[in-house]
């Protein structure tokens, strides 16, 4: 151990020598230049296609408020106004396991990233050996047997692409530009998760609703068919009448265990959203419409969509494409490499750090391609055609994002018309059963008229409490549509960071 000291101390203690020096200096000079020289690029420069869309969302109809907070800004949190609804959001966002691939798939991207950025710097490691050999005397020149040492400590250069063309440069643009793509494409989903759990937690509260007027139908039916086998008994109602009632009360039995089937449906999908189990909870949709969303103004440029998580992953691609274009041309030009050797050799340990024991190599390579069989103009129309391929990708993302916001706002014009028809509906069948029992009680009209005038009843009830449900989620559907929350989701994951 003390003599590994003392050799430690003499190499820490021993000056470079001037020979070595001067002998590395015009590998250094090289290396520098060919530095300077590797900054071009064959990639084509990016442009943003075009794409054909309105100025403006057709907001006819529609009330809109011009201090309405910008949407890409308001987070969910600012938008939903129910608390259970934003504590199911957080448990979502935690457990969701779609949620939770689009993360491992950032992670993944980035990974890939790092390992194509690698590639742009050299690759040197350390390395140690040491040998001990006998030679026998019959293969021996000098006719005698002889034992031999040689120990080595080098530093390695390993076979380096100097990027003349910009060949790696462009592969580890590329895999940038994918690993921003899979970014945006994990808060497109975080989007989509938002809305889809919303979604569902309307329809249990619609749900619900539909449910309390079932079993209050029920209980009024049951009364109805009791009074009328009573009367059939005493013989002041027919026995149509009687089987008739009964009639009435199975279907509201029927149409109970109906909802109670998709109420428990309902349940299971949002247990799947929040990827964890749920407690059973019962409110009904009236107790939460009043303040469930906040306003919104729809009337916002059409330009504002570029800024749409897919849309921007679609961009991301599509400046991916054009970068592998740059990679694909520098193949037909030289690849030009270095690989090279610094370190010490001795044949005694002691003198492993010498003053004369200096041990070097230096080896540039270039290569050109001369004949591939058409290879490399493959790649390079391989690579043309899938940039072709992410223009149409890019544009009809962006279309698409058109259409959902256009839906979205005719969702929300003509439903808010539907829900107050319906409530005319409603309130014209409730008194149109009201006369029909009034008729019945003074013999104007047989019981069937009555069982129909119920049965609409009913019906119109459960359409318009499907249709204030529908409402409400247009206003989610359309917050989704336009990138909502986009702004603020990036802003708390820089503020969490």
């Amino acid at each position: 151990m003390d003599k590994f000291r003392n050799q430690n101390r003499r190499f820490l203690k021993t000056p470079v020598p001037r020979d070595a020096a001067a002998a590395m200096r015009p590998v250094f000079f090289t290396i520098s230049m060919l530095f300077l020289l590797a900054g071009c690029s064959l990639a084509p420069t990016f442009e943003r296609p075009d794409t054909p869309m309105a100025e403006k969302f057709n907001v006819e109809g529609l009330d809109v408020s011009p201090d309405s907070p910008e949407i890409m800004r308001l987070g969910w949190r600012q938008f939903f106004g129910d608390a259970r609804l934003n504590e199911l959001l957080s448990i979502a966002i935690e457990n969701n396991r779609d949620l939770r691939t689009a993360i491992q798939r950032v992670e993944e991207a980035r990974a890939l990233y790092g390992i194509q950025r690698a590639d742009q710097l050299p690759s040197i490691s350390a390395g140690a050996m040491g040998t001990r050999s006998r030679v026998p005397a019959d293969l021996s020149i000098t006719g005698r047997s002889h034992t031999s040492s040689q120990y080595q400590a080098t530093l390695n250069l390993s076979t380096w692409e100097l990027d003349f063309w910009g060949r790696v440069r462009n592969l580890k643009d590329a895999a940038l530009e994918s690993y921003l793509a899979s970014e945006e494409a994990r808060r497109a989903v975080q989007i989509s998760l938002t809305a889809q759990v919303a979604n569902v937690y309307l329809l249990e509260r619609e749900l619900d609703e539909r449910l309390n007027t079932a079993r209050q139908t029920l209980a009024t039916r049951e009364e109805s068919c009791r009074i009328m086998n009573r009367r059939y008994e005493v013989g002041s109602a027919s026995k149509l009448d009687a089987a008739q009632s009964e009639i009435l009360l199975n279907q509201a039995r029927l149409e109970l265990t109906e909802l109670e089937r998709q109420r428990e449906q309902s349940h299971n999908a949002l247990t799947l959203l929040a990827g964890t189990p749920l407690a059973p909870e019962s409110r009904p949709l009236s107790q939460i419409e009043t303040a469930f969303v906040r306003g919104i103004s729809p009337g916002l440029p059409s330009e504002l969509l570029l800024n749409r998580p897919d849309v921007l992953a679609a961009e991301h691609l599509l400046k991916a494409a054009n970068a592998n274009i740059g990679a694909a041309r520098a193949a037909f030009f030289p690849r030009i490499a270095l690989t090279g050797d610094l370190g010490s050799a001795s044949t005694d340990l002691d003198g492993l750090f010498g003053a004369d024991s200096l041990i070097w190599s230096f080896t540039p390579s270039i290569s050109l391609p001369i004949f591939d069989g058409g290879r490399n103009q493959a790649n390079l129309d391989l690579a043309e055609a899938r940039r072709h391929i992410a223009v149409a990708e890019y544009e009809r993302t962006v279309q698409g994002a058109f259409r959902e916001v256009a839906d979205a706002l005719a969702d929300r014009r003509w439903i808010a018309r539907q829900v107050a028809v319906q409530q005319a509906i409603v309130a014209t069948q409730a008194e149109r059963t009201r006369l029909v029992n009034l008729r019945y009680e003074n013999g104007a009209t047989p019981y069937l008229e009555v069982l129909d005038a119920e049965r609409g009843r009913f019906a119109a009830e459960q359409v318009l409490v499907q249709t204030r449900r529908t409402l409400l989620a247009s206003v989610v559907n359309l917050y989704s549509a336009l990138g909502g929350g986009t702004i603020a989701v990036k802003e708390t994951e820089t503020m969490d960071n």
